[in-house]
C-alpha cells in the first residue's frame, strides 16, 4: 500500500526489498520483516533477536571468510537488527507504536569505500606502517612551524603595558642558530623572557616533577593503573601478594624451627631423622601453595628483579637442621647413635 504521508522515517540504512528509491509500508509488516531476516520468530525478546544476528554476521560478514559471505546480506541483516532494537528501546521506554502507521523504507544500495583509513597517525599517509609514520612527522613538523610562525605574528609587537629592558633587544639576538626553524623558537623565546612572562611561573625555584619514576619495561597502561590505585588507597594486587608470601614463609620457617627444637641437637639419631623426614612431609601442602603464590606473583610483578624464586622446603628444612639447637651435653655422656637408631650413654654401655 502506497501513500504520499510519511510519518517516520526508518534509519536509512538500506534494505534491497524493491527496486524503487523507497517506499512506503505499515510499521508492523516492516517488523516482521525484520524478523524473517534474523531468522526469529515475531515475539522474540531482545535477547534472542541479539543472539540471532550475531550468528548471522559472523557467517555473513564479507571479511568473515564464510561461504555464505555477503556485503548485501550482511546490510540488510544489520539494517533489521537496527530497527528492531529501535523498537526495544521505545518499549523499554512506554512509548506505544501504531502498527498500522506507514513508513517510509528506503532502498538506496550501499558503496562500499573505496579505500580505508588507518586510525593511528590521525589517518594520515599511506603505505607501510614506517611510511605513514614518516609522513606523519613531516605533517607534524609542517604544522608545527606554522603555529610558531602564526604565534611570532602575533606576538611581534609587545603589549603596551609590557616592559622592555634596555638592551635586550639587540642581546636576544646574539644567539645565531643554523636552522630558520630553531632560530625563530629561539628569538620567541627572548622576547617572551623579554616581556618577562616566565618571571611568575607555576613551579618556579621546585624541583621538576619526576615524570621517568616508571619502569621503562612496564607499559605505560599498566603504569597509569597502578596509579590510579594509589591514589585512591588501594593497593596493586602484586604488592599484597608480595607482602603475603614474605608472611607465608616466615611463618612455615618459624614452624619448622619450633618443630626443630623439640629434637635434640646434630647429629640426630635415626628416630630423630624419621621424625624430621616425616614432619618435611607433612608441610609438603604448604610448599604447594605457596608455590603457586609465588607463580601468580612472577606473572604480574611489573619489574624483573622482584621476582621471586619458588620455595625448596628440603633446603629451608636442611638449613634450619643445620642451624639447630647447640648440644650442651659433652661427648661423654653423648655417644655417636648406634646402627639400632639409638644412643647410648658411657655408663650404660658399662
Amino acid at each position: 500500500m502506497l501513500t504520499k504521508r510519511a510519518l517516520i522515517v526508518a534509519p536509512r540504512h538500506y534494505l534491497r526489498w524493491n527496486l524503487v528509491r523507497y517506499n512506503h509500508t505499515r510499521r508492523g509488516a516492516l517488523y516482521n520483516k525484520c524478523y524473517q531476516l534474523l531468522g526469529v520468530n515475531e515475539n522474540s525478546d531482545q535477547n534472542t533477536v541479539r543472539q540471532a544476528y550475531l550468528s548471522l554476521v559472523k557467517r555473513l560478514h564479507p571479511d568473515s571468510g564464510h561461504p555464505e559471505a555477503s556485503a548485501e546480506r550482511f546490510q540488510e541483516v544489520d539494517t533489521a537488527f537496527r530497527v528492531l532494537q529501535e523498537k526495544f528501546a521505545k518499549a523499554r521506554r512506554g512509548i506505544v507504536e501504531d502498527l498500522q502507521e506507514q513508513v517510509k523504507v528506503y532502498d538506496i544500495k550501499h558503496t562500499a569505500p573505496q579505500h580505508r583509513q588507518y586510525l593511528s597517525f590521525d589517518g594520515i599517509g599511506y603505505g607501510t606502517p614506517a611510511q605513514r609514520q614518516k609522513q606523519y612527522q613531516a605533517v607534524r613538523a609542517s604544522r608545527a612551524q606554522e603555529r610558531v610562525l602564526e604565534h611570532r605574528l602575533s606576538k611581534a609587537q609587545a603589549s603596551e603595558t609590557a616592559l622592555m629592558k634596555k638592551g635586550d633587544y639587540f642581546k636576544k639576538h646574539e644567539i645565531k642558530t643554523k636552522y630558520g626553524y630553531d632560530r625563530v623558537v629561539e628569538d620567541l623565546i627572548q622576547e617572551a623572557i623579554s616581556r618577562g612572562d616566565f618571571s611568575n611561573l607555576s613551579g618556579f625555584g621546585k624541583p621538576l616533577p619526576d615524570h621517568q619514576s616508571q619502569n621503562p619495561y612496564v607499559d605505560f597502561t599498566t603504569h597509569k593503573i597502578n596509579k590510579i590505585l594509589l591514589d585512591n588507597g588501594f593497593t596493586p594486587e602484586w604488592i599484597t601478594l608480595h607482602k603475603d608470601l614474605r608472611e607465608a614463609t616466615a611463618a612455615l620457617r618459624e614452624e619448622l624451627t619450633r618443630e626443630r627444637a623439640k629434637l635434640g641437637p646434630a647429629p640426630l639419631t635415626v628416630r630423630e631423622e624419621q621424625q624430621w623426614e616425616k614432619l618435611l612431609e607433612e608441610y609438603r601442602t604448604d610448599e604447594t601453595r605457596i608455590n603457586k603464590m609465588i607463580d601468580k606473583f612472577n606473572l604480574i610483578v611489573p619489574m624483573l628483579n622482584k621476582q621471586m624464586v619458588r620455595l625448596n622446603l628440603d633446603r629451608i628444612g636442611a638449613q634450619i637442621l643445620a642451624t639447630g639447637p647447640v648440644a650442651n651435653v659433652t661427648t661423654s655422656n653423648r655417644t655417636p647413635p648406634t646402627p639400632d637408631g639409638s644412643a647410648q650413654s658411657t655408663g650404660s654401655a658399662k
